[in-house]
């Protein structure tokens, strides 16, 4: 299928306003042991008859916001949003022990299992798509769709783009506020340095560098967006996510080169929807396309919008693909249940 535009069929989206949560859904929240000291924050809403949807954060790091609950149909999905390994309210917080790509596919299969989920749609964004992706490559038959945003593929012109001054020709403020903190000689590949900094004994530099780390991140996120100084919480947040995201990006994400694309054989029977702002510079939008063209069979779907899942435009595809999708497995479920009435 070629691109769509998501308000071709739907009324044009609103200005971003605040979510108000839908408390009569709610159903628990707590913390899931996962082993090596790790408890991961989660929560469960909606109907748990309904559709098994998981939401998948980004970062690596970053955890899930009130932004996250207006995707959902709390009549017709049953939500689990879980927070991966040192994230956000996931215990030991910002620990980036026993935390790589292997543990978190661990985990959300764990998680799966804990709540009955045989299989699910996996809702995910920027690295939530590229965990969303492998864990599919992995475990194919525990997924039931995919709804992704803000596609990283995990490959070497990615790193390029973001950490070897691609966006400087978009960003050059930005970027040179982030490089000039490295030396000259290591400025090819920014990552280690930025690594060593942010694990550095004087708390002051070590502080310093995962600030400048989130800084530059947060300053690209939007189509039209605004840097505000951070309050303290948000500071406290920052500290944790970029020494997550640094390891992460450090390690290449623990896969191997070109992993995805070499292995979408795996998943190409899977429903997929890839949703990508056309003016993300955080994840290039090629991304997207060469996903899409790797599984023809997907739905692409370019907003005019930056990586922020929050955006209007962005935010309305995914709900709109989420619930597509629905409608999709309710009518599967209504087939079965009547063949076997038979």
């Amino acid at each position: 299928m070629g691109t769509r535009n998501p308000t071709s069929r739907a009324t044009r989206p609103k200005p971003r306003r605040r979510v108000r949560l839908p408390k009569k859904f709610f159903l628990e929240k707590g913390f899931f042991p996962v082993g090596d000291n790790h408890e991961l924050y989660f929560e469960r809403w909606g109907n748990p008859r309904g559709v098994p949807v998981v939401f998948v954060h980004g970062g690596p790091g970053a955890g899930f916001s009130k932004s996250a609950f207006a995707c959902f149909d709390y009549k017709k999905h049953h939500v689990l949003l879980f927070e991966q390994r040192g994230s956000n309210r996931s215990t030991p917080p910002g620990s980036i022990r026993a935390n790589t790509t292997a543990h978190l596919v661990k985990d959300l299969e764990a998680l799966l299992d804990h709540f009955d989920f045989k299989k699910a749609v996996l809702l995910g964004g920027s690295w939530g798509s590229t965990l969303s992706l492998v864990f599919a490559i992995r475990h194919p038959d525990r997924v039931a769709g995919l709804v992704l945003r803000g596609i990283f593929l995990n490959r070497p012109e990615d790193y390029r783009h973001f950490y070897g001054g691609g966006i400087s020709a978009f960003f050059p403020m930005e970027f040179r506020r982030f490089i000039s903190r490295v030396p000259p000689r290591l400025r090819k590949n920014p990552v280690p340095y930025y690594f060593r900094q942010m694990k550095s004994k004087n708390a002051a530099r070590a502080r310093e560098f995962r600030l400048e780390w989130a800084r530059l991140e947060s300053s690209l996120l939007r189509l039209r967006h605004t840097l505000r100084p951070a309050g303290k919480a948000r500071n406290r947040w920052a500290l944790n996510f970029s020494l997550i995201e640094c390891h992460y990006m450090r390690n290449r994400c623990f896969l191997p080169p070109g992993y995805i694309l070499k292995n979408v054989r795996r998943i190409r029977r899977i429903p997929l929807s890839i949703v990508h702002g056309r003016y993300d510079m955080v994840c290039p939008p090629a991304d997207a396309h060469d996903l899409h063209k790797a599984i023809p069979t997907s739905r692409l779907i370019y907003t005019i919008a930056g990586h922020a899942g929050d955006e209007p435009e962005t935010a309305l595809a995914l709900k709109n693909e989420l619930a597509r999708l629905t409608r999709r497995l309710y009518s599967q479920r209504k087939t079965v249940s009547a063949r076997k009435a038979r």
